[in-house]
C-alpha cells in the first residue's frame, strides 16, 4: 500500500526522468560522496552472527550499494553479508545487476536481495497485505561460476524475467509508480551455499534486523517532515537491529547550485526540513515505543559534505562550454527537483544559461551539499 500524498504534492515525480537521473550520475558526484559518508559509518558496526546485514532505501544504479560492499570487504573480510536493496525502477535494477559480478568474485559469501516492495513492507520482504503476500513473487538464483565473468553472464540473462517482476503501475492516490507484484530477487553463489545455509533468506520467514540502514534521498524535498518520518525513516528505524545505525542523507540548498535556482525562481525553497528538524520529530514519533532508539543532539544530527560537477579546470577559467553549462543547469534543477513543465518555460529564453555561467564563473565551478545525520539503536 502506497502513502497517501500531502496536501502540496503533485503526481509529477522528478526522480523518474530517466534522462535528467542519468544525466546528473554521470556528471556529478553524489553517488561517490554517499559512499564516503556512509563509509565514516562502518567502524562503528559490530556484527554478530551468522551475517551482517545491509538495507539499502533506494538503490538507485547500484552504485553507493557497490561502493559500500567494497568498503565492508576492507573491514570485514571473512564476514558474511546479506545486502536487501529497494528499488520500483527496472532499470536501475538492471543498473545495479551490473555492478554485482566483482561483490561477488570478491566477497564469496554475499547475498544481494532486491525488491519493490515499499518502505514498509521491504525491510521485513513482506507485503503488508495478506491479499497481496499471497502473490509474492519470491526467486531464488544461485549464480554458477568462480569467477565476475561467470556471474556477469548469469545476471545479464535474468533481464528479461526481471521485465515481468518489475512492472509497475500509476497510484490513484499519489501519482507514484507502485508495484503490480511484489518481488523479491534473492542472489547468492552456488558454490557457497552451503555455508550460507542460515544467512539466504527464506519467504515468510521473519526477516532478522539490519546493522546499517542507508536512506540517501529517499523522498521527495518538498514534503513535510511528518509526511518522511511516518512513511518512511519510521519503518527503516524500526528495522535496527541492536548496536545498529540508520543513516539518512538528503540536500540543502547550501550550495551554488541553489544560486542558480534562484536567479531563475527567486522565491524557490524546495528544502524545507533540515536534518535536526527531522531527527526531532522522527525521535518525537519513535520515543514512546522504541525507546532504545539514539538520535544525536541538534548540534551534532546534521553533518555537512560537498560534491561536484565533473569539468575540466581549464574550461572553467578560460571558456565553459554550452555542454558543461547544460549539465551544470541538469544538475542544478534535478537536486532541487524542479518540474519539467517549469523548466521548459525556463528554457525558452537563455536567461538560464546566462544565470549558470555566471554561478560557474563566479564559483570557478560548481558544487552541492547534502546532510546527514545518524539514527542508532542501543545494544
Amino acid at each position: 500500500m502506497d502513502a497517501p500524498a500531502p496536501a502540496d504534492d503533485r503526481p509529477f515525480r522528478f526522480f523518474d526522468n530517466r534522462e535528467k537521473y542519468l544525466l546528473f550520475v554521470t556528471t556529478c558526484g553524489e553517488k561517490w560522496a554517499i559512499g564516503e559518508r556512509v563509509g565514516d559509518e562502518l567502524r562503528h558496526l559490530r556484527p554478530t552472527p551468522p551475517a551482517l546485514r545491509v538495507f539499502d532505501a533506494g538503490t538507485g544504479d547500484g552504485t553507493v550499494m557497490a561502493s559500500v560492499l567494497r568498503r565492508l570487504h576492507g573491514q570485514f573480510p571473512t564476514v558474511p553479508f546479506v545486502v536487501t536493496g529497494k528499488e520500483i525502477s527496472l532499470e536501475d535494477v538492471r543498473l545495479t545487476l551490473e555492478k554485482l559480478p566483482d561483490r561477488f568474485s570478491e566477497h564469496p559469501q554475499t547475498v544481494v536481495l532486491l525488491t519493490n516492495l515499499n518502505y514498509r513492507e521491504a525491510p521485513d520482504l513482506l507485503p503488508a497485505d495478506p491479499r497481496t503476500r499471497e502473490r509474492l513473487n519470491w526467486n531464488e538464483v544461485a549464480l554458477e561460476g568462480h569467477c565476475a565473468q561467470d556471474f556477469d553472464r548469469q545476471l545479464n540473462a535474468l533481464r528479461p524475467r526481471l521485465a515481468q517482476w518489475w512492472k509497475v503501475q500509476t497510484s490513484p492516490r499519489t501519482g507514484n509508480p507502485v508495484y503490480v507484484e511484489p518481488s523479491v530477487l534473492v542472489l547468492y553463489r552456488a558454490d557457497h551455499r552451503f555455508a550460507l545455509d542460515n544467512v539466504i533468506p527464506r519467504r515468510e520467514r521473519e526477516s532478522p534486523a539490519y546493522d546499517l540502514v542507508i536512506a540517501a534521498q529517499p523522498y521527495r524535498a518538498r514534503h513535510p517532515a511528518e509526511f518522511k518520518v511516518r512513511y518512511v525513516l519510521s519503518p527503516l528505524a524500526r528495522a535496527l537491529a541492536p548496536g545498529g545505525r540508520m543513516i539518512a542523507i538528503q540536500s540543502t540548498g547550501q550550495d551554488p547550485g541553489m544560486e542558480i535556482i534562484r536567479k531563475v525562481w527567486p522565491e524557490e525553497e524546495p528544502f524545507r526540513t533540515p536534518g535536526p528538524m527531522l531527527a526531532e520529530a522522527l525521535h518525537r514519533h519513535l520515543e514512546s515505543a522504541l525507546p532504545e532508539r539514539a538520535y544525536e543532539s541538534a548540534g551534532e544530527s546534521s553533518a555537512l559534505f560537498r560534491y561536484r560537477l565533473h569539468v575540466m579546470p581549464n574550461e572553467v577559467k578560460e571558456h565553459i562550454g554550452t555542454s558543461t553549462l547544460l549539465a551544470a543547469w541538469n544538475a542544478a534543477v534535478y537536486v532541487a527537483q524542479i518540474d519539467d513543465a517549469r523548466v521548459t518555460d525556463a528554457m525558452t529564453s537563455g536567461d538560464y544559461l546566462r544565470a549558470t555561467a555566471e554561478v560557474l564563473a563566479r564559483h570557478g565551478g560548481l558544487w552541492f551539499t547534502d546532510e546527514s545525520f545518524v539514527v542508532t539503536r542501543r545494544a
